[in-house]
Parts: structure tokens; C-alpha cells; sequence
């Protein structure tokens, strides 16, 4: 029995490598598992040794939490106490390099293998030549392969499928990538379900939907079970083309082969509804994806509320838009964006404005790639409720814009003046003046017009008098 105390490990007079696995296993927490593997043989150090089993689990722990370098120490540790590097062990590095896109390091690792004393089998070069594939290194990946191939290794169907995935990835290759698909068998590799599901989904992204429908039935003739994917690509192409009637029909031919679509299946025809003005039947499809237990995601809502605004069902949206954050998705500033338009657009002004105040309560990130739609979202709200002579919450927002740096558009400015103007409220009107000439636009003469001639109106001499000598203070700018 292991016992804890205060942080401390105790451990039986006999450690095994199966106690210690197990222990491991167990630790949620990186850094405790660390601990256990380090004091695992602190206390005997003629005893227990580690082996690549519980090194394998340590650097697993490590990758899985991003951990690369420090898994690349333990590795080097590995090789000090004279245990074996294993082929997995490096492979399992390699792909945690490209689960993060990183390529080079995914090849270095690879070119270290040697180095290990670990010589590189078929299943490292195929697995190496598939991440650069995914990693759309496709010069490079097919470099690899013919250095491969070169090295005596004969073609198999993993490394097959591979290639023919590297070929599927643009019109350009796709013939390539069939011609390879018909050689298969003269290699002695029959295509699996895989392969047929790869140049399915290639034919399918440039458009070739009757190409791939007779490979669908091809395979059922070689009894090739098609899968989810294989038909959520049909699906997905068939969208593209605005072919929801047979996209549909592919949906209930998989229901009864027993073939269980995803949310990725539904997610691509509600977006082919919603593209084609059909949102109340994507809504359908909705309940019908969460009634059979699929979770929708950040893209299933997103292309759902799209389509919802575009055809301004504001009530739908908002209703979707909430369902989002109660599954705790957070919609960023395209989504909100979208909702205050159809609020704008239908002159509820109030109620975008409340979306925007819930848009920067919620922390909204304003990022380089969005800050032009904040600043749109911003100027249009502001206008809107000058054009219902809201002047105390235009003002407040107008605030709010300058304080964050978010740039007032020049119609901005002159809703604003004129609303201020209309109100009689002189302090705001020359405040918003002089900070609009500061930010470089100049008022119009119809602007200064209404000015002048609204404070005339009301004989406020004054007032006129103060607002005249603005306008030769401001005359330079004009």
C-alpha cells in the first residue's frame, strides 16, 4: 500500500513498475505525477528502476498538457539510465508537435530517432509523412516519400491512403490522386473505407459531387462499409452546390443504414438551409440534432444565427443567441454584431444598445482582426439613438468610444451636434464640435447652419454670440 502524507510518498518495500504505472495513471495533476515518478526510486536507489512503460507514461502526462521540452528532457533521461527510447515514445512526441502545427520540430524529432539508437520502421515514416500531409507541408511531405520509398520500404495501404490524402488536396493533383487509387491493387493493397472516404472528400471540395456519389456506390458493390464521414462529406459538397433536396436524401439513406450522422453531418445542412432562406427548417433540424443527443457547436450556432439575421428573425436569433451562452459558448463580436444590425435595422435602437453594453460586460475580446467591426458596431448604434433623440445614452456610448480609443466616423459626429443642437444643450454641442476638428473632420455648413440658425430661433444671443466665436476659433479648420 502507497501511503501520502503532507506531500510525501511512502512506498511498500517492493515497488513494481505496475504500482507505479498505476499511480500515474491516476494523478490528474502534472506536476504530482512528476513527484510520483521522481520519488519512485528516490528511496531505493539500488532498487527500482524505471522502464519505457512508465517513462512512456510520464511523457504522455507531459504532452498532453503541452509540456514538450521537459517531455524532451525525460526522454534524454531515458537514455542516460540505459533504458530503451522506444519508436512509440518518439512517435507520441511527434504528433504532439503537430497537434500543435509545428512541422520542423515534428522532423527534428524524427531525425533524431538514430540518436536514440532507435532505427525509424514503416509505421514512423508513414506516421511522419501524414502529419506533414495534415499539416499541408505537401513539398515536403512528398519529398519524404519518395525518400521512403527510396530507402526499400514497399507501399502499404496506410502509407497509400496517406499519399492519396496529399494528392485529394486540390484540383490540380486529383487525377494524380485516382490513378494512385486504381494502382492500389496491383501492390497488393486493396483500398479500405479510408480511402475511399479521402477522395470522396476531395472530389467533393472542388465540386465534383456525381464523381464522388459513383465511388460511393462502388465501394457498397466491394463491400466498403461507407461511413459518417464519407457521407457528411457527400452531404457537405451537395450544400455547397445549393443541392439540399439530395443533401436530404443522403441524411435519411444513412439513417437507414444504421450509419448515426454527427454534428458535423447537421451542422453542414443547416448551413446549406440557412444559405438557401430556409433558417425555420434549420431551426427543425435543430431540435432534431438535439433530440438524438448531439451537442451543437460555436460553428452549428453561428451558421444557424447567420441565417436567422440574414432573413431578420430577430426573435429565433435571440433565442438561439441565448442557448449559446447556456452552453457556455461564447459569441464573439461577428455574433453580436449580427443581432444589433437586425435590432438597428428594424429601428430599435434602445435594444441595441443593450446588446452592446451586454457585448462589453461579457469581455468581448476587441482584437486587430475585429477592431473595424467594433468601431462599425459603435458609430451605427450611436446614430441610431441620435435618430431617436436618445441624447443622454448617445452620449454616454459616444464617451465610452473616446475613452477606449474606438474612432467616431464623421456622420457620427454631426448626429451627434445636431441632436445636441435640437436639445439646447450648448455645453455638448461645442464639446462634440472641438473634439471632432481634434480627430480631423470638419463640420459641414449645413451643420453649422442648423446650429446657428436653431440658437437664433430661441433669441439666445448668447449663446449665438459664444457659438460664432467657436466658429472663428475653428475657421482654420474649415
Amino acid at each position: 500500500m502507497v501511503m501520502r502524507s503532507k506531500g510525501i510518498i511512502k512506498w511498500p518495500k517492493q515497488v513494481t513498475s505496475s504500482l507505479v504505472e498505476q499511480l500515474i495513471k491516476a494523478e490528474r495533476n502534472v506536476e504530482k505525477a512528476v513527484i510520483v515518478f521522481d520519488s519512485a526510486t528516490a528511496e531505493y536507489a539500488n532498487g527500482f528502476r524505471h522502464d519505457h512503460k512508465t517513462y512512456g507514461l510520464i511523457v504522455s502526462k507531459l504532452l498532453s498538457v503541452n509540456q514538450f521540452r521537459r517531455a524532451e528532457d525525460f526522454v534524454d533521461r531515458m537514455r542516460k539510465e540505459d533504458c530503451r527510447v522506444t519508436e512509440d515514445i518518439l512517435l507520441s512526441i511527434c504528433r504532439a508537435y503537430g497537434r500543435v502545427h509545428k512541422p520542423h520540430d515534428v522532423m527534428r524529432i524524427f531525425q533524431k530517432m538514430k540518436e536514440y539508437e532507435c532505427e525509424p520502421t514503416l509505421k514512423a515514416y508513414v506516421t511522419v509523412f501524414s502529419i506533414l500531409v495534415d499539416e499541408n507541408q505537401l513539398k515536403v511531405a512528398l519529398r519524404f516519400y519518395r525518400y521512403m520509398r527510396q530507402l526499400g520500404f514497399p507501399p502499404n495501404v496506410a502509407s497509400l491512403n496517406v499519399l492519396i490524402k496529399a494528392l485529394s488536396k486540390n484540383n490540380g493533383t486529383m487525377d494524380s490522386a485516382i490513378r494512385i487509387f486504381r494502382e492500389m491493387p496491383n501492390h497488393g493493397c486493396i483500398p479500405d473505407t479510408y480511402t475511399y472516404g479521402t477522395l470522396i472528400n476531395g472530389l467533393c471540395k472542388i465540386g465534383k459531387i456525381n464523381e464522388a456519389k459513383e465511388l460511393l456506390k462502388e465501394m457498397e458493390m466491394k463491400d466498403c462499409s461507407p461511413s459518417v464521414v464519407t457521407y457528411t462529406c457527400l452531404i457537405h459538397g451537395l450544400c455547397q452546390l445549393n443541392n439540399l433536396d439530395e443533401a436530404m436524401a443522403f441524411l435519411q439513406e444513412m439513417e437507414a443504414k444504421m450509419i448515426i450522422p454527427n454534428v458535423y453531418t447537421y451542422s453542414s445542412l443547416i448551413n446549406g438551409l440557412c444559405k438557401n432562406g430556409c433558417s425555420s427548417e434549420a431551426m427543425e433540424l435543430l431540435e432534431v440534432m438535439v433530440g438524438k443527443r448531439h451537442k451543437p457547436n460555436m460553428v452549428t450556432y453561428s451558421t444557424l444565427l447567420h441565417g436567422l439575421c440574414k432573413e431578420k428573425k430577430l426573435r429565433d436569433a435571440l433565442e438561439i443567441f441565448d442557448r449559446m451562452k447556456l452552453q457556455d459558448l461564447k459569441p464573439d463580436a461577428g455574433l453580436y454584431w449580427k443581432i444589433i444590425e437586425v435590432f438597428c435595422d428594424a429601428h430599435k435602437f434602445q435594444e441595441a444598445a443593450n446588446f452592446l453594453d451586454e457585448m462589453v460586460f461579457e469581455g468581448t475580446p476587441i482584437k486587430r482582426v475585429t477592431w473595424s467591426l467594433h468601431v462599425k458596431i459603435h458609430n451605427t448604434v450611436v446614430r441610431g439613438l441620435c435618430s431617436v433623440n436618445d441624447s443622454n445614452r448617445a452620449f454616454h456610448l459616444y464617451h465610452s468610444m473616446r475613452t477606449k480609443g474606438i474612432s467616431v466616423e464623421a456622420e457620427t459626429f454631426e448626429s451627434l451636434v445636431t441632436l445636441f443642437c435640437k436639445k439646447h444643450d450648448l455645453y455638448k454641442t461645442v464639446r462634440v464640435l472641438d473634439e471632432m476638428v481634434i480627430d480631423g473632420c470638419s463640420p459641414s455648413e449645413d451643420v453649422w447652419s442648423d446650429l446657428v440658425c436653431r440658437v437664433w430661433g430661441k433669441r439666445k444671443e448668447q449663446e449665438a454670440a459664444d457659438l460664432m466665436s467657436e466658429l472663428v476659433l475653428f475657421g482654420n479648420q474649415l
